[in-house]
């Protein structure tokens, strides 16, 4: 997976500054980290899976020919949670086991040092290196739509980028059926 990727980001990404936020990657555990703790690709690798599914939804449902950047649309799905990276930890906790015995189990767990949101990390992470188009940087930011923190907060800005960024709809869009569709949600598959 982790080459279909790279063939991917290498084809489609060709800006200042993309070969070093690669080789930033490649420091850290992006490529064989979990998506989540317990809800979708909770497994090794799951992150780097659930990146090249959603950009598979992308291609497959959403793209716009000579509407949509092959080159945007790379950036949004490959990197839209790469706040991800350096995030989780393997901590032991106690399971019963198929024989009732109870045992110490690895299972991963946030480990967040550097709290600064979830998509305006990645944001944040990837314009470190590269500098990113006002509608991937915003459809990245809100690429968690409802579920983000500052939409509970009562905030009207994922309207406003809905409504301005088509992009951001579709990378939602996306991300939701990556998730929810394409996913092991599998609790028990850990570390």
């Amino acid at each position: 997976m982790k080459q279909a990727f790279l063939d991917i980001f290498q084809e489609f990404v060709h800006r200042p500054g993309a070969a070093k936020l690669l080789e930033w990657m490649e420091t850290t555990d992006f490529f064989t980290a979990p998506a989540s703790t317990r809800f979708h690709a909770a497994y090794e690798g799951g992150l780097l899976e659930h990146s090249l599914n959603v950009y598979q939804v992308f291609r497959d449902k959403h793209f716009e020919e000579g509407s949509d950047d092959p080159e945007s649309v790379a950036i949004v799905t490959l990197l839209h949670d790469l706040c991800k990276a350096g995030f989780y930890t393997i901590e032991m906790r106690n399971r019963k086991n198929d024989r009732g015995q109870w045992e110490k189990v690895p299972v991963y767990a946030i480990d967040d040092r550097f709290p600064y949101g979830h998509g305006e990390k990645s944001v944040f992470l990837i314009e470190r290196f590269m500098r990113l188009k006002n509608e991937e940087a915003v459809a990245i930011r809100w690429h968690m739509g409802g579920f983000d923190e500052a939409v509970r907060g009562g905030s009207f800005a994922l309207a406003h980028a809905f409504e301005k960024y088509p992009l951001a709809v579709k990378l939602h869009l996306s991300d939701l059926e990556a998730t929810y569709l394409r996913e092991n949600r599998d609790t028990e598959e850990k570390a």
